[in-house]
């Protein structure tokens, strides 16, 4: 220990404190200064930033002593009392806060900018924060309000927000109202799971497998459990309950007992007084394996070669075969006059979510703690409860889950963490336990994105009809089920895309292999068939010599179409008007020319920047017939003339690429889809509503605050949110399947629709006039010229025994199994968007310049926080298209560090063009369907179609292999089939 002197937002500190601390862990365990969060240990993500005497460090690397007698400060010493600093007002009011994770750093190195540069361009901003990372908001916000804070600062007065054009606001519903707990997100003051403390509190590490298939002959723990500090040592053998879980199929277990089967299986678990010591108590964990054949390939493991990975699956590595079979496919076949038929390979990747996992497990009778009790940032807390109760041989009720914030998560906090280990460590220790991963345990750990080989054949009529389908899919599971069942579910079902499809077959193998699990991830499947799916229409049209767009317009679903799985669509299906605003957006592109877009640099957002040179009107060959100087979706006469899908200037080619896509809301399938809300009035005038649905900054919280706003007729700023504790909050089902805005909205909305009908009744008795006489207004119920408000009307109910609570549970509408025909979904969301692109012919970099994106959405809830979800949606898509792959030699995983995942930055943000349409359904809240993942899904085949156009090469793997495509374009190849991370 030594003495550190150090001044902290104004305030000097003399602490004595190991020498080994960082600045990130001096702030957070000495000053308990928990605003400044730590992502990666790595410097690589930067949300730990802070400003040591007005410099930007990475705090998570930063030695505490390098500040010895320095002035440090957090995002704690921004505000001042109650007045926020322009950033973080701005960040509010832009909505450029989602998750929250991530905003304390943001902030920061945004404050070091302001403070040099009052006037930031919008390349000033990206490069100073090209080195903070943000996976939720796609950066357009994040843009939009630093230059608002700057012009606030400069002249007093903020820019004015860019709000989504909406058809029909009500009161509530449809206005761009902030999320809740937002200000805490941007002042620090924000609570995640690692930023609990508990007196007594012990830490807890995992011993996880080095080998991705090995036997264990032997597990020796007795030098571990010796060392001094370690309380705990657990192995299979102290599973009290089931050495099992699983969302759907229990195949995973707790400890690992005679094999493991992927590189990060757990083997045992070690609580200690330190996190020092409990990773020295790993290190003396005896462990004797047998290493055993790798299955590394979904295809090898559908061989009679391969070993079986779960000898007790009926079906040995084949997890499930999944099939759609629809109309006659030889006859469409033979119908057809062009067939195009091509392989697609997609690699796994990570979500990459900022907050690494954590629990902390609190054992019964803790004070405070009546039953054990685990503080967790989930997905599916009621299903954690399940399977933590089912692995301690414990009734349901006699466990209890948290739901902290989540620093996000877009499926990958869906499985469990280290819940049941925390809860297990807890139990026998006595004391409080926290696990908390580091980013490179998380790396390895976590089920990802499934890798896919994907073989499709598409057939039309000379005049753009399609007549037929056919697909194989091969989705690589990983070790255990997770949700692969339901993901490549999905991925099938969506093989045809958003088209109208006479004949479809489509076979699906969900296989086991030895890599790291796969399961949900943002588009859950449908990413990867829509990756093959509209690459083939491109192909389709150009052999045709038809327009692409006009392509889709020819096929796409409208109303009174059945889809290839059954379902008669009988409302809400606005693909045409998502292709239309598309499209006028791509022509306005244009207009007046010439004026061709700018050189992007690294991808430029606004839409002139730098100087250009006048566009070349040679071709770029091969280039489909439509390409030069022809009017999207007109006839060939060109018009209008200035559209062109693809240009040069000088080494730069230019060209737009164009995707659709569809993807489910709700569960379907035939699942049961329910979700409960419990909404309560209080005597001070507020309300408070309460589900357990998770929040990981997709905003269901602000969602089902609106709604019942909106149905009490309060104005948003009284109503409370309390979500995920399965002792106070009713089950609102698994944030999965684009599904909570439909369930929880409606659940939310039906409960204080019942209340407001209970507490009129009641207001028509204190006033003594009929119930239909009284209405709301801004927390008052008048009638005839009385008013009264709307906390007296609670007191009044209680004192006359009278609860002013409702508790709703809502029912999806029912769906149909796959095979059964009818509705296997509720409803559909729709997507197309346009990508800009640039590649420059001398390195085959490829910047994504622009994207304009149509998303019917039903209606949107909040117009500024849904258009965030499409940005980030689209921002995270570019990563996938171009950069993003989780890589694996032979079921050892080489991503172990953030570092080697490279996901987009805000220097690669595009300039987004988002249109909100909103094609009501009948059946969701106020009309509203889901939005999380449609965003994601259509923006990679857009940027590759987009390449293809600019430079005759078409990509049949990803991310895009940018030496391989400079090497194609050289050689006047026309196809690249290898992505990057495949290069030996």
């Amino acid at each position: 220990m030594s003495e550190l002197q150090i001044t902290v937002n104004g305030q000097d500190y003399t602490l004595d404190i190991p020498e080994s601390r960082t600045l990130a862990q001096f702030l957070r365990y000495d000053l308990h200064l928990t605003g400044t969060k730590i992502g990666c240990e790595e410097a690589e993500c930067g949300i730990c930033s802070v400003l040591v005497d007005g410099t930007p460090v990475n705090s998570c690397i930063f030695p505490a002593f390098k500040a010895y007698g320095r002035s440090v400060v957090t995002i704690e010493g921004l505000a001042h009392g109650e007045d926020l600093h322009p950033l973080q007002s701005n960040f509010i009011e832009h909505g450029a806060v989602q998750c929250g994770f991530c905003t304390p750093g943001l902030i920061m190195t945004s404050k070091a900018l302001l403070d040099e540069h009052p006037d930031p361009t919008d390349g000033d901003i990206k490069h100073a924060l090209k080195d903070t990372f943000c996976r939720c908001t796609g950066y357009s916000s994040v843009l939009r309000a630093i230059k608002s804070a700057a012009h606030e600062i400069r002249t007093g007065e903020p820019l004015p927000v860019a709000d989504p054009h909406v058809s029909e606001p009500l009161d509530v519903i449809s206005r761009s109202v902030p999320p809740q707990e937002v200000r805490e997100k941007v002042t620090g003051k924000a609570i995640f799971t690692d930023d609990l403390t508990f007196p007594g509190m012990l830490y807890a590490r995992t011993l996880r497998s080095p080998y991705p298939h090995a036997k264990i002959l032997s597990i020796n723990t007795e030098k571990a459990k010796s060392l001094p500090g370690v309380q705990a040592v657990l192995t299979h053998k102290d599973v009290p309950g089931e050495n099992l879980h699983g969302l759907v199929y229990r195949d995973w277990p707790v400890l690992c007992a005679t094999v493991v089967r992927y590189v990060g299986d757990a083997v045992a678990v070690v609580a200690a007084d330190s996190e020092d010591i409990a990773d020295q108590a790993l290190t003396l964990i005896e462990v004797e394996y047998e290493p055993l054949p790798v299955v590394a390939d979904p295809e090898y493991a559908h061989t009679p070669e391969a070993p079986v990975l779960h000898p007790n699956h009926p079906t040995g590595n084949l997890l499930k075969h999944i099939k759609v079979r629809h109309g006659d496919i030889d006859a469409g076949f033979a119908q057809a006059d062009v067939i195009v038929e091509r392989e697609y390979r997609t690699p796994t990747t990570e979500h990459a979510f900022l907050e690494p996992e954590c629990s902390i497990g609190v054992p019964k009778d803790y004070p405070g703690h009546d039953k054990l009790t685990v503080y967790v940032g989930s997905q599916i807390p009621y299903q954690d409860r399940n399977q933590v109760a089912l692995a301690l041989g414990l009734p349901e009720e006699e466990v209890r889950i948290i739901g902290t914030l989540i620093g996000g998560g877009f499926g990958g906090k869906e499985d469990i963490a280290g819940q049941i280990h925390t809860a297990m460590l807890a139990t026998v220790t006595g004391h409080p336990v926290k696990m908390l991963y580091s980013r490179q345990e998380s790396l390895i750990f976590h089920p990802k994105r499934h890798a896919t080989i994907i073989r499709i054949k598409t057939g039309a009529t000379k005049d753009g009809k399609l007549t037929a389908v056919q697909a194989e899919l091969y989705g690589d599971g990983g070790a255990y089920a997770s949700l692969s069942d339901k993901v490549m579910t999905r991925a099938t079902t969506h093989a045809t895309g958003p088209y109208t499809v006479p004949n479809a077959k489509i076979d699906c193998f969900a296989m086991y292999t030895n890599n790291t699990p796969a399961g949900a991830f943002r588009g859950f499947g449908v990413t990867q068939s829509a990756f093959a799916v509209e690459q083939n229409m491109d192909l389709i049209a150009e052999q045709l010599g038809i327009d692409p767009i006009e392509l889709r317009r020819i096929n796409a679903q409208t109303v009174g179409v059945t889809t290839a799985t059954g379902q008669l669509l009988r409302e809400s299906v606005g693909l045409l008007e998502t292709i239309d605003r598309v499209e006028a957006d791509m022509i306005a592109h244009f207009d007046p020319l010439p004026n061709p877009p700018p050189n992007s640099g690294e991808g430029a957002n606004t839409s002139a920047t730098g100087e250009t040179t006048a566009a070349s009107t040679e071709p770029l060959a091969p280039l489909p017939e439509f390409g030069e100087g022809q009017g999207v979706g007109l006839d060939k006469t060109g018009k209008p003339a200035s559209f062109r899908w693809a240009w040069r200037e000088g080494t730069k080619a230019y060209a737009w690429g164009i995707a659709c896509a569809y993807k489910n809301t709700g569960l379907g399938g035939g699942a049961p889809d329910k979700s409960e809300a419990e909404v309560e009035a209080y005597e001070d005038g507020t309300v408070e509503v309460r589900t357990a649905a998770a929040d990981m900054g997709q905003g269901i919280a602000h969602v089902v605050a609106q709604c019942t706003a909106e149905e009490m007729h309060l104005p948003y700023e009284r109503v409370k949110v309390l979500l995920c504790d399965t002792d106070l909050t009713p089950n609102g089902g698994p944030t999965t399947a684009s599904r909570q805005t439909f369930v929880s909205g409606n659940a939310a909305r039906l409960a204080a629709s019942a209340l407001r009908e209970a507490i009129t009744q009641s207001a028509a008795e204190m006033l003594d006039v009929p119930p239909e006489n009284i209405y709301y207004e801004e927390g008052l119920l008048r009638s005839n010229g009385d008013r009264v408000p709307l906390g007296q009307v609670v007191g009044w109910m209680k004192q006359h025994g009278l609860q002013a609570r409702v508790k709703h549970e809502y029912w999806a509408p029912k769906t149909q199994p796959l095979g059964t025909g009818g509705d296997m979904h509720v409803a559909f969301s729709y997507a197309t968007q346009a990508a800009l692109v640039e590649v420059d012919m001398e390195t085959g970099e490829v910047h994504v310049i622009k994207v304009v994106s149509g998303t019917d959405i039903g209606r949107a809830i909040n117009p500024l926080m849904l258009q965030g979800q499409i940005e980030g949606g689209i921002v995270m898509a570019m990563g996938n298209a171009l950069s993003e792959a989780f890589i694996l030699e032979d079921g050892v995983p080489w991503s172990r560090l953030l570092s080697r995942y490279k996901m987009p930055s805000i220097k690669h943000a595009p300039e987004i063009i988002s249109h909100l349409v909103e094609h009501r359904m009948s059946e969701g809240p106020y009309g509203a369907k889901g939005v999380g993942e449609i965003p994601s899904i259509n923006t990679t085949p857009a940027i590759c179609n987009a390449i293809y156009n600019a430079v005759g090469v078409r990509i049949y793997a990803i991310p895009v292999d940018q030496d391989a495509l400079l090497r194609a374009m050289k050689a006047g190849a026309t196809e690249v089939k290898t992505a990057w991370q495949g290069v030996k």
